[in-house]
């Protein structure tokens, strides 16, 4: 049995405990300095939908994404590139953007759409999550449908950050229970090494252990329960309220996608790793 002890997030943590596997949560971008992430794998989490969509569109044969965060920086992009070439994805406040292709459903992200194709994508929260993770060693995207593949990468990091975009600056429970569930996969990876979780990893944790002992009493599915909570969510209510009530059961599909995405910040581009 490993030992799992209370790791308050502070800078340089992982000099205080050089030999354990540290697994931080962190609620939102601005709770955490960048300088704190350097050094360590990031694992971006914006279950609703960004996340997903990125795991999504690259299991269906994107050449790359490449996140930008304005939707003029993504205009401008696309010029450059012969326009059969490239995809124009994203939305601002859970809508498609006028003179894109697709918005920010995972469901839209089809082979026949993206095969071999660039995606040049923006959203509201996703994309500045990622920009705040840059002086990571490396940065992940994680989210339900590839749970166990990205915990699996992330497993020999000494240092694992989960950091959750939010929503509009809020935290959201939708992000918090997607890195518990990362953080149960994450801690049942056989290591030698004691496991040291910070405060918000262990309630990330104990939220989804919870949510699959409620699954179980209600004969349901984990993956079907979780849809179902995810409504009472604040990003799930904004999909809801805009009529992608489907965006929620495709967000909360566990381990679909053996698919690990990347950010390379020196091409600025998302590829599977």
């Amino acid at each position: 049995m490993r030992a799992v002890t209370s790791l308050v997030t502070k800078p340089h943590t992982p000099d205080r405990f050089p030999h354990s596997l540290n697994v931080s949560v962190h609620n939102l971008p601005r709770l955490v300095s960048d300088c704190d992430l350097a050094g360590g794998t990031v694992i971006v989490v914006d279950l609703l939908r960004a996340s997903t969509t990125i795991c999504v569109a690259l299991g269906a044969g994107a050449e790359c994404v490449i996140p930008l965060l304005e939707v003029e920086h993504a205009l401008a992009m696309a010029s450059h590139f012969d326009r059969d070439a490239v995809i124009l994805g994203g939305e601002r406040h859970g809508t498609m953007i006028k003179g894109f292709d697709l918005g920010n459903s995972p469901l839209e992200y089809l082979p026949e759409r993206v095969w071999e194709r660039k995606l040049l994508f923006t959203t509201t929260n996703g994309t500045r999550a990622l920009l705040h993770a840059r002086m990571a060693r490396h940065v992940l995207i994680g989210a339900a449908v590839n749970r166990a593949a990205i915990a699996a990468a992330a497993h020999g990091s000494p240092h694992v950050h989960l950091l959750c975009a939010g929503t509009d600056g809020d935290i959201t429970g939708e992000d918090i229970l997607a890195a518990g569930a990362i953080v149960s996969e994450l801690v049942s990876l056989p290591t030698d090494k004691p496991l040291n979780l910070n405060l918000e990893a262990q309630e990330a944790l104990r939220q989804w252990k919870a949510l699959i002992t409620s699954a179980r009493s209600l004969g349901l599915s984990v993956s079907e329960h979780f849809a179902s909570e995810l409504q009472d969510t604040p990003g799930g209510k904004n999909l809801l309220a805009i009529g992608h009530g489907p965006d929620l059961m495709a967000c909360a599909q566990l381990d679909t996608l053996d698919v690990v995405p990347e950010w390379n910040r020196n091409t600025g581009r998302i590829t599977l790793r």
